[in-house]
């Protein structure tokens, strides 16, 4: 621990009594982390971080009630908000892009040694963004174009035009935009529009466009810089 600087803050959600005793153990002894509550489920976690605001927030994502996703996306729109560290054991691309859409900092896997995980803790709270070898060999496939057979295996319901018109309609374009983006007439774009309503059993527009971003579409996520890829436009507001 830096001289002068006193340790990290951290509150610990996983539904686990045994994986949290092993990680608060972990984390305690490391000298520069302070584990200041313990959560079993999503609920559990707000109300430990308002009472104790950590810098931290350590969470598994699959728990009874409010799950770690959720949370996260909780937490990401307080000020100030807590640094989320997701720890699951859950690999695949649904889990890790909805929860860095979310606004987690960091993903790593359970698999993760402890002197890994204090690291990754010690680094988003300094505000660096942290992913497991794996996850980040994900993130790279997604980046470089990857995530396009993605979108196929989450939405096979869907033509490859309209998973194009979804991923736009995430990115917050209208239907005008979409048209001139892909070179087709407006009134294409609304039947298109219509038929991905349909498939995907939604009510609206907001509800689709909610479905694709907890897939991960609507470009993928940003990179630790801030930016996204070139030649992928930024979301309204981003």
């Amino acid at each position: 621990m830096s001289e002068g600087i006193g340790p990290v803050r951290v509150v610990i959600a996983d539904d686990h009594p045994m994986f949290r005793y092993g990680l608060v153990a972990a984390l305690s002894s490391s000298g520069d982390v302070e584990v200041v509550a313990e959560a079993a489920d999503g609920d559990g976690l707000l109300a430990a971080v308002d009472r104790t605001a950590p810098d931290v927030v350590v969470t598994d994502l699959a728990m009874p009630g409010l799950d770690g996703t959720a949370a996260t996306r909780a937490l990401a729109a307080r000020r100030p908000a807590p640094a989320v560290l997701v720890l699951t054991m859950h690999e695949d691309d649904e889990a890790l892009f909805g929860a860095l859409r979310a606004g987690a900092r960091g993903y790593l896997l359970k698999d993760a040694d402890s002197t890994e995980i204090a690291r990754a803790v010690l680094a988003v709270a300094a505000g660096n963004a942290v992913y497991g070898r794996a996850v980040a060999r994900r993130i790279a496939d997604f980046f470089t174009g990857a995530h396009r057979d993605y979108a196929a295996q989450v939405f096979p319901e869907l033509t490859e035009r309209e998973r194009e018109v979804l991923d736009l309609i995430a990115l917050g374009l209208g239907n005008h935009q979409i048209a001139a983006r892909l070179v087709l007439a407006e009134k294409t774009v609304r039947n298109h529009v219509s038929a991905i309503l349909y498939k995907l059993q939604v009510s609206d527009r907001a509800a689709a466009v909610a479905r694709a971003r907890d897939a991960g579409l609507g470009g993928p996520p940003k990179r630790p810089d801030g930016l996204r890829p070139p030649g992928r436009p930024r979301s309204p507001g981003s």
